[in-house]
């Protein structure tokens, strides 16, 4: 079950990649995404290959996207 966003609004965060395992998006700030008050995720990427990706669950974004520690997620609040 999804975790539920406290926040009467949206929060958002920075995907921050430390090193670019599969050499797609690069490092640094390489996509951008919010939570929604139910806990669906979306992400937004940046770079040459931009999509919109949208998951339950903000941990499921980590558990896709982590890359064993090369990527952070850092809320903007």
């Amino acid at each position: 079950m999804p975790t539920k966003n406290k926040y009467t609004r949206p929060r958002t965060f920075k995907i921050i990649r430390l090193k670019d395992i599969s050499g797609v998006s690069g490092v640094g700030i390489v996509a951008e995404g919010c939570v929604f008050h139910d806990g669906q995720t979306v992400l937004s990427w940046y770079g040459r290959h931009h999509t919109i990706e949208v998951a339950p669950d903000v941990a499921d974004v980590i558990a896709i996207h982590g890359h064993g520690g090369s990527t952070r997620l850092v809320w903007d609040d």
